[in-house]
């Protein structure tokens, strides 16, 4: 079997495991999907799905993700206003990853116990 160095592992600039990264950059990003991977929900249910998210970061995630077209923005003209967001097709492509990811966590809760016991360490 033959081992693989370092030498021979890049992560290219324009690699897929590079690009990802330009979604998810924010804290709020993979929340912000994976709220709305359990259906549509208007502006104040992702609210309080995510308690601790203001409403200007909320609002600025939503625009980002709706611009690179993994969530859709539907605007009712109805008196209050009504506007509901839900995946797009391709939103619901890239949820699936994070749906291992967010299921790894539930069962690995002790494991991130022990990272963020280890990282308040580091910082002391």
């Amino acid at each position: 079997m033959k081992n693989k160095t370092s030498d021979s592992f890049v992560l290219r600039e324009n690699c897929p495991q590079r690009r990802i990264h330009y979604v998810l950059n924010g804290k709020w990003t993979s929340m912000v999907l994976y709220s709305l991977s359990f259906g549509v929900m208007r502006t104040g249910q992702l609210e309080r799905a995510l308690p601790g998210i203001s409403k200007k970061m909320l609002t600025q995630t939503l625009r980002e993700v709706e611009n690179f077209g993994l969530v859709r923005r539907d605007v009712f003209n109805v008196v209050p206003p009504k506007v509901e967001y839900s995946l797009t097709p391709l939103g619901e492509i890239f949820i699936e990853p994070l749906k291992t990811l967010y299921d790894w966590a539930a069962k690995n809760a002790d494991a991130l116990d022990k990272l963020e016991l280890n990282m308040q360490k580091s910082q002391d």
